[in-house]
């Protein structure tokens, strides 16, 4: 698989032959991002909730695209009413099946808005499938035991996990996460987009890799890693 980082929570995981896209928050929305709504692919495009850096470019890119846009029932029932024309609509514990995999959703501690303002349910993370690599995207959330349970349940080989603090857990409180878990890879995200969420990723990654075996991968917006 490769992971393609576009900055905050955004990512594209391909396998070379679908792509799904988490969180779409591209250039010039996300200040640090370098790519456009015009310029990523998807085939499904995976919200974890509904505040402005997650999903300010998804209906553009989906309206582009022709992408299948997944999210917690009622997020996905506000996106059909903003034009999305293919949703899929889980609750926690629900899972979207494709044939090249899945994508089942999962708690997250967090709030939950739409850009609009309305409140529309609570946030989540999403355990994405694609071929045999798995993928934890624990999305918008604080340090919580049960992530140990979702990782015995699905053996994640890649952890994307907040690390900026403030909105989300911080970087002490990720290499916490990372012990429960127990990925071979983890990604940082959702740090150094704003003043508030700035972070040292660096020393996250010493932290995780010497209090445990997983490896680190720190990527910029735009640059990608292989699994």
């Amino acid at each position: 698989m490769e992971i393609k980082f576009h900055g905050q929570s955004c990512f594209e995981l391909s396998d070379g032959g679908k792509t799904v896209l988490t969180d779409p928050f591209l250039k010039p929305n996300n200040p640090v991002a370098v790519a456009t709504a015009e310029e990523v692919a998807a085939d499904v495009v995976a919200v974890s909730h509904g505040h402005a850096d997650h999903v300010a470019d998804a209906v553009a890119v989906t309206q582009r695209t022709g992408a299948e846009l997944v999210a917690i029932v009622e997020l996905a029932d506000w996106f059909a009413g903003q034009g999305v024309a293919s949703v899929k609509d889980p609750n926690f514990g629900g899972t979207v099946s494709y044939d090249w995999g899945s994508i089942k959703y999962v708690p997250a501690w967090h709030t939950n808005t739409a850009p609009d303002g309305t409140v529309i349910g609570p946030p989540a993370g999403m355990v994405i499938r694609i071929g045999d690599t798995t993928v934890y995207h624990a999305g918008d959330t604080c340090l919580f035991s049960d992530m140990m349970l979702i990782a015995e349940c699905h053996q994640p080989d890649v952890f994307l996990v907040p690390i900026g603090g403030h909105y989300t857990m911080d970087r002490h409180d990720a290499v916490r996460a990372c012990k429960l878990v127990g990925a071979a890879t983890v990604i940082p995200m959702h740090y150094n987009t704003f003043p508030p969420i700035e972070t040292d990723a660096e020393a996250f990654k010493a932290d995780v890799e010497s209090q445990t075996a997983s490896k680190v991968v720190v990527l910029q917006p735009g640059q990608s890693h292989t699994v």
